[in-house]
């Protein structure tokens, strides 16, 4: 059990899940709302989204039966190429959309709540329950944002506050048909085992250096695996480094698949190898075995727990290696850190040595 699970609210019939953010941010979401599925079978449950979760959703086996996107607004989520920027009258008229939508439950799991829990406010829910930060606003059930806490547990308690126990701790994604033929598509048929190795993330500061991942890469190849190298089209730079700086063939895949193949991609490969960033909790979602690259406090939030599977390998870097200034409390300062945020955005994981993530990949594939 995960903390206090209380009663079922009555005669629900639509419920609507505030969790508009990134790629990982929702894989960590999934036990959460797992639980709402199973504790409230036969109610619609509706994620307020982002315009990527209606296409990854749609179509796809799981507990969440729509989307329902949420326009850009500031502290809910920015906007994508192509939307309009934040507004008053685009966030009134979804207001005035989701209150005829009549839910019963609306679940804030999006942050600590000064910009959410307004929101979820204003849709006209029977009962409204989640996160607090000391400046948000209360909710009619909550419970205190603490910033260091593992994202699984923390949307756990958050469904327990309308009675929804937990059915699981580990998220669980489905590879569907689409996925799998997109991947098909554009790898071909694997004439031999594949790793996938992802040197992006959105934050330098999580991003282990592409020499790195390149030697990693080299033993792979000599190991008889087939190494692909992926990433957004924004990280193209990022993959080419790692090509680049390779001494053995690998495939770079920036840009080349959509967020439904690299699910499919993941799903075929032996291994996937990766940063602290959405990609390898899509992999481990997928039962993938999966070497991930973390930085100590991101460790406690956000590590996969199980060890048959996973190896995270943690930088235990506090100080900022330029100004040497204490991070461990404000590295993400909006989510409970001290004071104003140190300026310098270099990466605090370099120093993970490579053989203690070879060794890793070893023990997962076998090698040793």
């Amino acid at each position: 059990m995960i903390g206090r699970v209380r009663d079922l609210v009555d005669g629900v019939e639509r419920i609507a899940v505030l969790r508009a953010n990134a790629l990982g941010d929702f894989i960590f979401a999934l036990p959460a709302l797992d639980a709402l599925r199973a504790g409230y079978p036969d109610a619609e449950l509706v994620l307020l989204g982002a315009p990527w979760h209606e296409r990854l959703l749609r179509d796809r086996p799981g507990p969440v039966d729509r989307v329902l996107v949420v326009p850009p607004a500031h502290g809910i989520r920015v906007a994508g190429t192509g939307e309009a920027e934040p507004s008053a009258e685009s966030m009134a008229g979804f207001l005035d959309a989701a209150r005829r939508e009549r839910f019963d439950l609306a679940l804030q799991m999006h942050g600590g709540g000064a910009n959410s829990n307004p929101l979820v406010a204003a849709l006209g829910a029977r009962v409204t329950a989640g996160l607090r930060s000391e400046d948000a606003p209360p909710l009619d059930r909550w419970i205190r944002y603490v910033y260091y806490q593992p994202e699984v547990a923390r949307y756990l308690e958050v469904a327990g506050l309308v009675g929804a126990g937990p059915t699981g701790l580990v998220p669980r994604l489905v590879a569907t048909e689409a996925d799998l033929a997109e991947a098909r598509a554009v790898l071909g048929e694997p004439e031999r085992a594949r790793v996938a190795l992802h040197p992006g993330a959105s934050d330098p500061r999580r991003r282990w250096p592409p020499d790195r991942f390149a030697e990693v890469a080299d033993q792979l190849v000599d190991d008889g695996y087939e190494v692909l190298v992926t990433g957004t089209p924004e990280e193209r730079e990022i993959v080419e480094q790692v090509v680049t700086a390779a001494r053995r063939q690998v495939r770079p895949l920036a840009g080349a698949l959509s967020l439904g193949g690299l699910i499919g991609c993941y799903a075929g490969c032996r291994l996937v190898v990766s940063n602290d960033t959405g990609p390898v909790h899509v992999a481990a979602a997928l039962d993938t075995p999966t070497v991930g690259i973390f930085w100590v406090g991101n460790m406690i939030n956000c590590a996969v727990p199980l060890r048959d599977r996973h190896r995270p390998i943690i930088s235990w870097t506090l100080n900022c290696p330029v100004c040497g200034r204490d991070c461990s409390r404000e590295l993400y300062p909006a989510r409970g850190g001290g004071g104003p945020a140190c300026p310098h955005r270099v990466s605090f994981v370099t120093d993970v040595p490579v053989v203690e993530v070879l060794a890793a990949v070893a023990d997962l594939t076998g090698q040793r």
